[in-house]
């Protein structure tokens, strides 16, 4: 269907990128919020980052690693470096690094999502990239800059806080309909991968939106603690018109390849599924306060639950640990059902 043989498919060939780089939200934020000084959305206090190395809280939101970081050593990067910690520590260069984390907690699509929380937009940080990518031009030689950057991984998590916005705002929903809204989304999503196309990157990660109806803080504005239907078929819509864009941007770009991951589709499995996966709890959150630990923020006077591997949620929006690697399992190898038109796996054996 996608022009792969099985053969193919089933090949495997070791091979590590140059480089790879993370753009997002706070999916795959990997502390660069904690160098925001206004920054209302951090994650480097308790309990956060208890199942991490040293249980230091590194300004992820998360008990432990993230998908940036299981994808970075599942292709040999090692985890990506905040770029900011980079930017600010003099003492090395940060341009040589083979992973950089660019991504923001709180950043959407649309510079203005979450714009009082001083969150980094998606287009700032292509920004930032395209400082890198030009001094990497100065030392390597355009040339060279090219041939690094062509076969290197730019993993792009973001949209989530985007639809959130919608959902809140009823300014936003009286000035377009919902499906132009994500529609929107896409198309301005398009702009900032071309820009990328522009700063010779060729490989693409991308993570459609989840179901964010059944987050933990959307179930308790429900008496019956179900999903929020509304917001998961607003998900729903707009990963179509994510995976439409990406077809028309491959068609319009031959040497452009991406893996498109259906967390959506993996979620709902899990969900439905727990104990294939090893969990149990995937109503509530592990740490927080009230109601389904969603109606208080995971704090140092916050609870939290003693095995985080039972739980979907860490918090009242953000996976555990343990269902970020399960992503990132299905994200490297798994089927055309989750992942496609091919796995990371066989992304990394593209020749541009």
């Amino acid at each position: 269907m996608f022009g792969f043989s099985e053969a193919l498919w089933n090949q495997k060939v070791p091979f590590t990128p140059p480089s790879m780089y993370v753009l997002g939200d706070s999916l795959v934020d990997a502390g660069n919020n904690n160098d925001l000084l206004r920054s209302v959305s951090k994650a480097n206090f308790p309990h956060y980052g208890i199942d991490f190395p040293k249980k230091t809280a590194t300004g992820r939101f998360s008990n432990g690693k993230i998908a940036a970081d299981f994808l970075g050593e599942k292709v040999g990067m090692g985890i990506p470096y905040p770029y900011f910690s980079m930017l600010f520590n003099f003492s090395e260069n940060f341009h040589w690094r083979d992973s950089i984390n660019f991504a923001s907690g709180g950043a959407g699509i649309y510079n203005w999502t979450n714009g009082m929380s001083q969150s980094v937009p998606l287009s700032r940080q292509v920004n930032y990239f395209s400082s890198v990518q030009k001094d990497l031009r100065k030392e390597l030689t355009p040339h060279g800059a090219y041939d690094k950057l062509k076969s290197s991984i730019f993993m792009i998590v973001i949209g989530s806080n985007d639809i959130f916005a919608n959902s809140e705002s009823s300014k936003l929903r009286n000035q377009t309909t919902p499906q132009q809204y994500l529609n929107s989304m896409a198309i301005q999503l398009k702009e900032q991968i071309k820009l990328l196309y522009d700063y010779y990157a060729r490989k693409f990660v991308i993570m459609g939106v989840g179901l964010l109806g059944c987050t933990p803080t959307e179930r308790i504005k429900n008496e019956t603690k179900e999903c929020n239907i509304q917001l998961n078929q607003w998900s729903i819509n707009y990963n179509r018109a994510l995976r439409s864009m990406l077809k028309g941007l491959k068609a319009e770009f031959d040497d452009i390849d991406y893996s498109y991951f259906d967390t959506y589709s993996l979620m709902q499995k899990i969900i439905k599924n727990p104990a294939t996966f090893g969990l149990e709890e995937v109503k509530a959150a592990c740490c927080g306060l009230g109601n389904l630990n969603a109606e208080g923020r995971c704090q140092r006077t916050a609870k939290y639950c003693s095995n985080r591997n039972n739980h979907f949620f860490w918090d009242a929006y953000h996976p555990t640990e343990k269902v970020h690697r399960i992503f990132v399992d299905y994200m490297y190898n798994g089927t055309l059902h989750y992942v496609y038109p091919m796995n990371v796996e066989r992304l990394l054996q593209v020749i541009n």
